[in-house]
């Protein structure tokens, strides 16, 4: 029987390529456009799914593809993919968002306390010897005690959302639709920040999502408020950020994510007002490593073929039977 062809447009682990290779025929995207290009002319019309990591999927791509099925991502986030273009094929779509959600909400928790609370300074306030001279710290703020604000309730933003309400925040949420969930709905994220002590952005980055958090949702949010993005870095305007942190227009935001990263702004890396992370959400070996899996079990499912962690279940039952 001959095997799928698949696409590997994706960097995974060296072990994720092995089980792609053992299950299907695996066609390995070339890194240079042109190279890739070319390749896609020669043997795009085999292609019947895709491993994708960061590739850029536009409707061009798709053109050369097709007898394309399904895409499977590493990621949470599909802003590297013509969505339209794609469910305008049937195209089946799959990512991890289900899958980092509480890594994700972990780091979301953990940003919006170390900026409430100062951690990063206050360690080095300990470290430099100031503690013995200068005596007791300053006094933080009290996430219990905080209306936040949740910028998208999905799979994430759910999971934050659920921690934060056992921490004793009283949670509202913005979003394209309201949710069938017992969180507050606002229709307009700037009357969310006005209505809020903090923001924290879960949103996919879209057309409709990009510079959402603007000036004026900034200034909204107000001067004693906190902006925390564990989403995508072009959700926030940076610029506007900037210059509201410089006015002193915003207590402080935790970034996790920014809009041109690797790229941090040398005004973002000098304000100690800001805790600054490398993009590492979803960065636990135990998440990343399901992730990984994920992508390989998502096309093995959908081509109906037996994948790797299928054959250890099924194992693991005929030793349970013996």
């Amino acid at each position: 029987m001959t095997k799928p062809v698949i696409l590997n447009a994706a960097e995974l682990p060296e072990w994720t390529h092995a089980e792609l290779s053992a299950l299907f025929a695996v066609l390995d995207l070339p890194k240079d456009p042109a190279a890739a290009s070319a390749f896609l002319k020669e043997h795009g019309s085999e292609v019947r799914g895709i491993a994708l990591r960061k590739a850029r999927i536009d409707a061009a791509f798709l053109d050369a593809l097709p007898a394309l099925e399904i895409i499977s991502s590493y990621s949470a986030g599909l802003d590297n993919v013509d969505i339209e273009a794609t469910r305008s094929r049937g195209i089946r779509i799959e990512n991890t968002s289900h899958i980092l959600a509480e890594d994700v909400a972990n780091a979301a928790v953990g940003l919006a306390l170390a900026l409430t609370r100062d951690f990063v300074n206050a360690d080095a306030y300990v470290r430099s010897g100031q503690w013995p001279v200068r005596g007791h710290y300053r006094l933080g703020r009290s996430i219990s005690r905080m209306k936040v604000g949740v910028v998208g309730l999905g799979s994430i933003g759910s999971a934050i959302a659920k921690r934060l309400q056992a921490f004793g925040s009283k949670i509202a949420y913005f979003g394209p639709s309201r949710k069938a969930v017992d969180i507050p709905y606002y229709d307009d994220v700037s009357r969310l920040a006005r209505d809020s002590d903090m923001i924290i952005l879960t949103c996919p980055l879209s057309p409709a999502t990009h510079h959402l958090i603007d000036a004026a949702v900034i200034e909204a949010l107000g001067p004693n408020g906190f902006l925390v993005n564990i989403a995508r870095g072009p959700v926030v305007d940076e610029s506007a950020l900037i210059e509201a942190l410089a006015a002193d227009k915003l207590a402080g935001a935790a970034l996790d994510v920014f809009e041109h990263e690797p790229a941090v702004p040398e005004a973002l890396l000098r304000d100690h007002r800001l805790v600054l992370t490398p993009h590492i959400g979803s960065g636990t070996e135990e998440t990343r490593r399901a992730m990984a899996e994920n992508v390989v079990d998502t096309l093995a499912k959908h081509f109906g073929i037996e994948g790797p962690r299928d054959r250890a279940a099924s194992m693991k039952e005929l030793e349970t039977i013996d």
